[in-house]
């Protein structure tokens, strides 16, 4: 049966490999502990699980351990009786419940309070769990599955992590690698974000020069896919043309590679124009304000001799106000009034 890969792109032997596990794991009950580094789509991962699963057809319901305060945690994953503090003021069902005969996804476990990886570790074993401030206990038909980007090998070590948890968690191991050793899956997943991108602004799709392709290829992506989907989110905003070349990619590619880019040339706008440059200002011997200022003062001097000192006409030429060319007059002591 051909599995249902929630989103997931690439060809690497590496992801295959995992994709395989889980297409094994994935018809079974057994608890799964996914690891791998921050950004390489672990979550992704859970989901294609829960969708090749028997329980697909139920909720499928992420906690991040990490981005919830730790005194909340408890109620948000096992609920809590009217009363059971003081803003408790009705009964609430936590995510143990509202995943019932589906999956619930501990993401960051790593973060979790000690004293509540025992509770956790109950709702392993025993299936079941109490809200707090109850004394009902409560069954609980869902399949955990949890996802870190710590060693918890090392927390166990450490004493920041129960060894018993450790161990009922990591019955199937799934490790996602990081994007730096995928492969030729990185320009499969930057044409994937790109094109996403460029349809989402309804304007033709980009592509990239070979440069271009091997600079990305080069980058060791530290914030793995969730960095090269961001980039390319950039490159669909910013890029006014079809082909990305190296000037394009952002500053970090092309640090990273050592390479630096020739100045720009003088963008001509008209016949006989130049914008300045900083080797103007340096001519001059002036500061930015300085060079601004003396600019500006010799088109207001331009345009009133052009108007013959008509202060409305002026303006227009400017494409100001009135009122601002008499305050940038008044402020240069050239007659305001």
């Amino acid at each position: 049966m051909e599995l249902i890969l929630s989103g997931m792109v690439g060809q690497s032997p590496c992801l295959g490999e995992v994709l395989r596990v889980l297409g094994k794991v994935a018809p079974t009950d057994s608890t799964v502990l996914v690891t791998g580094e921050s950004g390489t789509g672990k979550e992704l991962l859970v989901r294609a699980l829960h969708a090749n699963s028997r329980r697909a057809g139920k909720p499928f319901v992420p906690v991040n351990c990490g981005a919830i305060p730790r005194e909340l945690l408890e109620s948000e994953l096992f609920g809590h009786e009217k009363g059971a503090f003081t803003s408790a003021v009705r009964t609430r069902q936590g995510r143990f419940e509202l995943a019932e005969g589906g999956t619930i996804f501990l993401d960051e476990i790593g973060e979790m309070d000690l004293s509540l990886q025992v509770k956790i570790l109950r709702a392993l074993q025993e299936k079941e769990f109490e809200r707090v401030g109850g004394d009902k206990t409560i069954k609980a038909d869902v399949r955990i599955v949890a996802a870190t980007n710590r060693d918890l090998e090392v927390e166990v070590e450490t004493g920041r992590f129960r060894e018993d948890l450790y161990y009922r968690l990591n019955v199937i191991p799934l490790h996602l690698p990081p994007l730096r050793e995928r492969g030729m899956d990185i320009l499969l997943l930057a044409a994937h974000f790109l094109g996403r991108f460029c349809r989402q602004k309804n304007r033709c799709i980009q592509t990239f020069s070979p440069e271009a392709r091997d600079l990305i290829l080069g980058y060791p992506w530290p914030g793995n896919v969730r960095e090269l989907e961001n980039f390319m989110e950039r490159m669909s905003i910013l890029c006014d043309h079809d082909v990305i070349t190296p000037g394009d990619l952002p500053r970090k590619i092309l640090d990273h590679a050592g390479v630096v880019l020739p100045p720009p040339a003088p963008e001509v706008v008209a016949a006989g124009f130049r914008w300045p440059t900083l080797a103007d200002l340096a001519d001059k011997s002036m500061g930015l304000k300085e060079f601004l200022d003396a600019m500006e003062e010799k088109l207001l001097i331009e345009a009133l001799e052009r108007a013959s000192g008509v202060k409305n006409q002026a303006a227009e030429l400017l494409g100001i106000k009135r009122t601002t060319l008499i305050e940038k007059l008044k402020k240069r002591n050239m007659g305001g009034e």
